[in-house]
């Protein structure tokens, strides 16, 4: 009857969960709050739930988002307001829309991310900066569950700007993905001296227009 998109936050001990853990919270949250939800068909229906780029765990973030499929329509304000009566610590839902015809997939083109690297010299980080900025491409290497892969992270950098010991960071959504802690890799790799343990804080994500990230639920 009605598919809805959400946008919600992970904060303070929310950061530390586990994307898996989250939807298993979610599943909870939506019975108690008692959402009509619909149904796959087969053998071992489950709720009609979707998601699109998830922040990893130990990151921050003001905008994640997920997709319900309802078997009823419901106003996305009051299925907001009654998730975050139920929903765990760590996580708020901030706002919801109808969803527009596009995928999620193909809206989430972009983030904006806040970099903190506490014991950070700023010059040296700024320095390096500069450094990654003027390669045409700047590879690291990350161990995923399909093994070890190559990124390249000068690809993916729309900004990247240092002040004091943090990093403000704008990437595209390009496959593999780059993720903020493999920017902090190749800054490493150029200087050794910058500390190795980042808070990651994702601020925005949606589609990219001339440079912007947009609101993908409007």
């Amino acid at each position: 009857m009605q598919k809805l998109r959400l946008r919600y936050a992970k904060r303070g001990p929310g950061r530390f969960t586990s994307h898996r853990d989250f939807g298993r919270a979610l599943e909870r949250a939506l019975r108690r709050a008692e959402i009509p939800m619909a149904y796959s068909s087969g053998f071992s229906p489950h709720p009609r739930i979707s998601y699109a780029n998830a922040a990893p765990t130990s990151a921050a973030s003001e905008a994640e988002y997920v997709e319900l499929g309802l078997s009823e329509t419901c106003d996305p304000q009051k299925v907001v307001a009654a998730l975050n009566e139920v929903l765990p610590s760590g996580f708020v839902m901030l706002d919801a829309a109808n969803a527009v015809p596009q995928s999620l997939g193909e809206l989430l083109q972009a983030s904006d991310w806040v970099i903190s690297l506490p014991g950070a010299d700023p010059d040296r980080l700024s320095a390096a900066v500069t450094d990654l900025l003027g390669h045409d491409s700047f590879t690291v290497e990350r161990m995923t569950k399909n093994g070890l892969r190559t990124f390249d992270v000068r690809s993916a950098l729309v900004t990247l700007t240092a002040d004091g010991d943090a990093l403000t960071l704008r990437s595209i959504h390009q496959t593999p993905l780059v993720r903020p802690d493999d920017v902090v890799t190749a800054l490493r790799l150029i200087d050794d001296a910058i500390p190795a343990q980042a808070l990651l804080t994702r601020l925005t994500q949606g589609p990219l227009v001339d440079g912007e990230i947009h609101d993908p639920l409007r």
